[in-house]
């Protein structure tokens, strides 16, 4: 008890601290980092030891930063909630000024930010990496089902917690789990938990009472054929119902029901299906913020608009972006924003130092790790931009293996806390000659 109050007191400490150094911030800098996710701060910290103390500010709103790959391990029960989240104070790099604010507008033709209580950011080079809204409002019923009824998603620290509680309290009936038609972010995690909750009743001597049914509003498991081919053969083997073309629309909480819109070009297309649920895990429907869909740097779809090879924005050469706030087509990871960064900090700084280097071009690759089960896990590496396989170990990561799973549950959420967020981890693509030498990669 006294060694957590001693911790919090030192965070707390150390948080006052870099607020404190926040109120008399400069109002202009070298570089604004709009995030301070994994995308951003990947490219802060290393910016920010290149360019020198307060030349890089990071406007990020949260005091909590959270490892977000590891959600599904919270909500299988396979890892503690404790050990997702650090301070923000404490990620963020010491050369960098912390903004403790949410963006609300950019203005790219004067180079400024507004931040929310209407102060202005001017600043010379600006990386957005704000990363994607979770739309809980985009279900109808769902806002006031979700952390009661049954009604949990992996999806948010503050309903992690309570799918592995609810998926303890089913008995029998349906377990419903789903995938939306929107853009999301790491597109495996609603299967996942899928799997997982499936090797859990088995444990508990209940799997015949229970129906475990993915429903994803996407014409495939996964999108990848190579790993789709996979994922299908886990579910059939262990009898998890694959519902194609079916997006949540309604949640029914009071009622434990759940109701599909048929998406596809079926005869039964546009028709809605309810189905009555014990438990429901609920992917949310993702979406740009606001002040990005409505400045002047988005595309159509509100996202920031870059060229996705060069990571440079379409129109205003001073902006780049990262990670699932970008138009980049490829799946939206951390594996993906790790292998972005490199390419990020290499041609912004060639732009800010004006050297005539050739420009680092972002391939698309990308990373879902499947978790099947406790020690199984496949391990889906490939290009979002061409679907090519770009795996880094010298096996077929396509298999279930429990090697695949230990790199995703142990090694990387190390690598993540001591050196993605620090900077200084590109991706796999350095190993990978090692790993995987007579791959053809």
């Amino acid at each position: 008890m006294l060694a957590a109050k001693f911790a919090t007191r030192t965070a707390c400490h150390r948080h006052w601290v870099r607020l404190s150094s926040t109120a008399a911030a400069p109002s202009s800098y070298k570089v604004v980092v709009i995030g301070g996710g994994a995308g951003g701060l990947a490219v802060s910290s290393t910016l920010s030891k290149q360019l020198g103390k307060n030349e890089v500010a990071v406007v990020e709103p949260s005091t909590i930063h959270y490892q977000q790959p590891l959600f599904t391990f919270v909500g299988g029960g396979l890892k503690s909630f404790e050990e997702t989240y650090r301070p923000t104070s404490e990620v963020i790099a010491p050369e960098a000024q912390w903004i403790n604010q949410a963006a609300a507008q950019i203005d790219p033709d004067s180079n400024t930010i507004t931040l929310a209580d209407g102060t202005k950011v001017a600043y010379e080079y600006l990386v957005v990496a704000a990363g994607i809204e979770l739309d809980f409002a985009g279900i109808k019923g769902l806002k006031s089902a979700i952390g009661k009824n049954g009604v949990a998603s992996n999806y948010s620290p503050q309903y992690v917690q309570k799918t592995f509680e609810f998926l303890q309290n089913v008995r029998e009936g349906n377990a419903l789990f789903t995938m939306p038609a929107t853009p999301v972010k790491c597109a495996g995690a609603p299967q996942k938990i899928a799997y997982l909750a499936e090797e859990l009743f088995r444990e508990k001597g209940i799997r015949d009472k229970v129906d475990v049914n993915y429903y994803t509003a996407l014409g495939k498991i996964f999108a990848i054929d190579k790993y789709a081919n996979a994922m299908n053969e886990v579910a059939r083997s262990r009898d998890i119902s694959v519902n194609l073309f079916h997006d949540l629309v309604e949640v029914d909480g009071a009622a434990k029901k759940a109701t599909f819109k048929v998406l596809g070009s079926s005869p039964q297309a546009g028709e809605t299906v309810t189905v009555p649920y014990e438990f429901l895990h609920v992917t949310p429907p993702m979406k740009p913020f606001d002040f990005i869909k409505n400045s002047a740097i988005s595309n159509a779809a509100g996202f920031v608009d870059v060229d996705k090879g060069t990571l440079q924005h379409t129109k205003y050469p001073n902006i780049y972006s990262i990670g699932d706030c970008s138009s980049l087509p490829t799946s939206k990871t951390a594996a993906a924003a790790a292998a972005q960064s490199s390419v990020l900090k290499h041609n912004l700084l060639n732009q800010i130092r004006g050297t005539n280097a050739p420009a680092a071009e972002y391939n698309g690759y990308t990373s879902c790790p499947l978790v099947t089960g406790k020690n199984k896990l496949v391990l889906a590496e490939f290009s979002g931009y061409t679907g090519a396989p770009h795996e880094t170990f010298f096996f077929d990561q396509a298999k279930e293996h429990a090697f695949s799973y230990w790199v995703t549950a142990e090694a990387l959420p190390a690598i993540y806390w001591r050196s993605m967020l620090k900077g200084t981890w590109d991706g796999p693509g350095t190993i990978r000659k090692f790993t995987n030498p007579i791959s053809a990669n």
